[in-house]
């Protein structure tokens, strides 16, 4: 290869890399929020589907829980696919995962057997992984001084995506019938053009030579995982209770039928659109520890709220519920966006394997519990539980302000 050659090749390799300004790029930003916007709305599809899967194949609580297991499994690649991606850019991961979600997801009326359902939403599963360990990431990089405000943009959009996709289901359902909703596929196949059109030019990955190795990344891991892990396993019982079996809850426990269990989920994600777009930029301004203290304490009494109302005021216990269940995620990934600036995305996927390692075990033991003692009870002693993670919260790292590199 010739000198020129050698140093276009070099040019483009620098122009390849993401900006490192610090200042909030707002067009970059809502790009990568709008593909995850698209993407969860596909797989806000599984909770209203689980009723129907439910009566279709006489499953138990247990083995409903167990199939939401099979989605989160790729959740242990997480690591690996963040170690890759502060490495090699893996943004064809994420212009590709809304069109390969949309498509397994909208299949699933079409599967008549346990073992096809767990098989599709295993793939669901490493589709949504591939796309969540960069993003975050990428969002991260973006964000200048304003990580907090990026996640709450990414959580945001997420949240929103699992508001309308109740909806969407609920509708496509109707419309079409349980089987007849791989139809509404082409959204996610719209969305993965569109991010090809905006991101394929843009690099997924970090400048050369900023990555730390695994060995100086575990005093700040060790800094940083022991409190969150405290926290996620505090809260998950109460998380799950309301994003995955919600549904069931209002039909099996409240009485009401499919179109209203559904949009009970619709109006508990709307709330959280709104939570994740507030308490993420707030934590810029208050601090992390501050907001999530408020979050963290309010939310649970809210949920023995909600459990022990009916009618109309079962619906505003639901609204302030999503508000403050939902939006820490937001924070929690700004805090490990702060604690990780050169390793963004690998802290972000052992984030994330964290979750799967705590969150599938306690999706059977729900299950379980519910089917021993009832799902209320299961939904009580979830809600008592998460009072436990408050005085982790302190143990968090105080905000580290990103200096110039």
């Amino acid at each position: 290869m010739s000198v020129t050659a050698d140093h276009r090749a070099d040019s483009a390799a620098v122009q390849d890399e993401p900006s490192e300004s610090k200042t909030f790029q707002t067009r970059e930003v809502l790009t990568i929020v709008t593909g995850h916007f698209v993407h969860d709305i596909f797989t806000a599809f599984v909770p209203p589907l689980l009723p129907l899967i439910r009566e279709k194949l006489a499953a138990d609580y247990a083995a409903i829980g167990a199939l939401a297991v099979f989605m989160q499994i790729p959740s242990l690649l997480q690591p690996f696919i963040g170690h890759a991606a502060d490495r090699i850019s893996l943004r064809y991961f994420i212009i590709l995962a809304p069109a390969v979600t949309a498509s397994v997801c909208s299949a699933l009326g079409l599967a008549d057997s346990y073992v096809l359902l767990a098989l599709a939403l295993f793939v669901v599963g490493l589709s949504s992984a591939v796309f969540h360990a960069p993003a975050p990431a990428m969002i991260g990089r973006i964000s200048g001084n304003r990580v907090g405000r990026g996640m709450s943009f990414f959580m945001a959009g997420g949240e929103l995506g699992r508001t309308v996709g109740p909806l969407m289901v609920i509708a496509a359902v109707s419309w079409f019938g349980v089987e007849g909703i791989w139809r509404v596929a082409v959204f996610g196949w719209l969305a993965s053009i569109f991010l090809y059109w905006r991101l394929r030019g843009v690099s997924a990955r970090p400048a050369q030579g900023r990555v730390l190795s695994l060995k100086r990344l575990l005093p700040a891991a060790r800094r940083v995982y022991p409190p969150l892990l405290w926290i996620m396993a505090a809260r998950v019982f109460m998380s799950i209770s309301m994003t995955t079996y919600l549904p069931i809850f209002m039909q099996d426990v409240k009485g009401y039928e499919f179109q209203m269990a559904g949009l009970s989920l619709t109006l508990l994600e709307g709330a959280g659109v709104l939570g994740a777009l507030t308490m993420g930029t707030a934590s810029d301004w208050l601090g992390r520890k501050r907001i999530l203290i408020v979050l963290f304490l309010v939310s649970p009494v809210l949920f023995l709220g909600f459990l022990n109302s009916s009618g109309w005021m079962l619906f505003a216990f639901l609204l302030p519920l999503g508000f403050t269940m939902l939006s820490p995620s937001a924070v929690l990934l700004a805090v490990v966006q702060d604690s990780f600036q050169h390793n963004r995305a690998l802290a972000n996927g052992l984030f994330l394997m964290a979750n799967f390692v705590i969150r599938s075990p306690a999706l059977w033991l729900l299950g379980f519990t519910a089917d021993r003692f009832g799902l209320s009870t299961a939904f009580l002693i979830s809600g008592l539980i998460a009072f436990v993670g408050v005085p982790a919260v302190l143990k968090l790292p105080e905000r580290r302000r990103e200096q110039s590199e």
